[in-house]
């Protein structure tokens, strides 16, 4: 089987930073970060953006901003602003998504990602209306990744 190919959102990147009072958001950090280390162990391949860069570029948090910026070099493919990632964009504008959340998915359709992770809950309540990649949160991705591994 090849290696999945994920692509992670700014809001997931962030997790780990939120305040973790919540349990949903400790859990959602904590799958997070165990979603990295499969990435740095080299079991799931990562992708990276342009409004990814943009997004993280405006974070008031240097050291976040930094640390967040060291996935750029990890990742297996940097994908970079193109007529059709617009297109598709505007395709997920239509139903209600924001635009730099529309232009992160169609970035990872652009990839071929098997899957967008996000922590964002509008997009996840529209991810039944895309039909182009499958949309988790890393609770939900990392309970996919175990199921696997089971069988």
């Amino acid at each position: 089987m090849n290696k999945l190919l994920i692509y992670l959102d700014n809001c997931c990147y962030n997790r780990p930073y939120d305040d973790l009072s919540s349990i949903t958001v400790y859990l959602e950090a904590e799958a997070k970060l165990t979603i990295q280390d499969l990435v740095k162990n080299n079991n799931i391949d990562l992708v990276w953006s342009y409004i990814l860069e943009f997004e993280n570029s405006a974070n008031p948090s240097i050291e976040r901003k930094v640390s967040i910026l060291e996935w750029k070099e990890i990742a297996k493919i940097n994908v970079i602003e193109c007529n059709s990632i617009l297109s598709n964009a505007k395709e997920f504008l239509s139903i209600g998504l924001g635009v730099k959340d529309s232009i992160h998915i169609a970035c990872a359709i652009e990839a071929n990602c098997d899957y967008f992770i996000t922590t964002d809950k509008g997009i996840i309540k529209k991810a039944k209306t895309i039909d182009n990649i499958k949309i988790l949160n890393p609770l939900n991705f990392i309970q996919f990744i175990e199921d696997v591994n089971e069988n």
